[in-house]
């Protein structure tokens, strides 16, 4: 069972979402698009056309804060967004820096993949990141992604709907593949 629920947030919660975006040890990953600290601005003035793009969209695009079903805090991000001219939607998980370490990461993706394929019927999820994120490729792999190529140190990722369920993948299949 998983500690964590999809939370589709409240435009007063983009609280949550603007800490995450400037809190340096959550954005490290993001410092080569970003320099220095990946962090990235968030006005309030942006907000509102963000919030009005992001939630409520789906299966267009599709976004939901992961919140900690014993306490009811937020501990970090999913989203995935319709990428029209590849076919398929571009996804990422992001957990809040001091929540890392927890199991999060996988319970997130795990969730964002019951989300897209049982509930919003996305073909085709897509991630990138650095070949150096060991931690992301492992849960990823684990889950049934299948690296498609590398570009420039990015490790492309990707996993149809069909993949999805012919490997049949529950919540504690994947806890308990990461967990060997």
């Amino acid at each position: 069972m998983s500690d964590l629920t999809l939370y589709i947030p409240s435009f007063e919660d983009l609280w949550f979402y603007q800490k995450m975006l400037s809190d340096p040890a959550t954005m490290s990953y993001n410092a080569p698009w970003f320099p220095p600290d990946g962090c990235i601005a968030f006005p309030k003035t942006e907000q509102p056309g963000w919030y009005a793009k992001w939630v409520g969209q789906s299966p267009i695009r599709f976004f939901a804060y992961l919140c900690r079903c014993a306490d009811g805090a937020f501990v970090g991000d999913v989203s995935y967004h319709l990428v029209p001219e590849r076919g398929w939607w571009d996804m990422g998980v992001l957990i809040y820096a001091p929540e890392r370490g927890r199991g999060y990461g996988k319970q997130g993706l795990s969730l964002l993949l019951d989300r897209a394929f049982r509930v919003d019927g996305v073909s085709c999820l897509y991630n990138e990141f650095e070949n150096n994120r060991e931690a992301a490729y492992h849960i990823h792999t684990a889950a049934g992604f299948r690296e498609t190529g590398t570009e420039n140190g990015i490790c492309l990722l990707e996993l149809t709907r069909e993949e999805y369920f012919r490997n049949c993948i529950t919540r504690e299949d994947l806890w308990n593949t990461i967990a060997e």
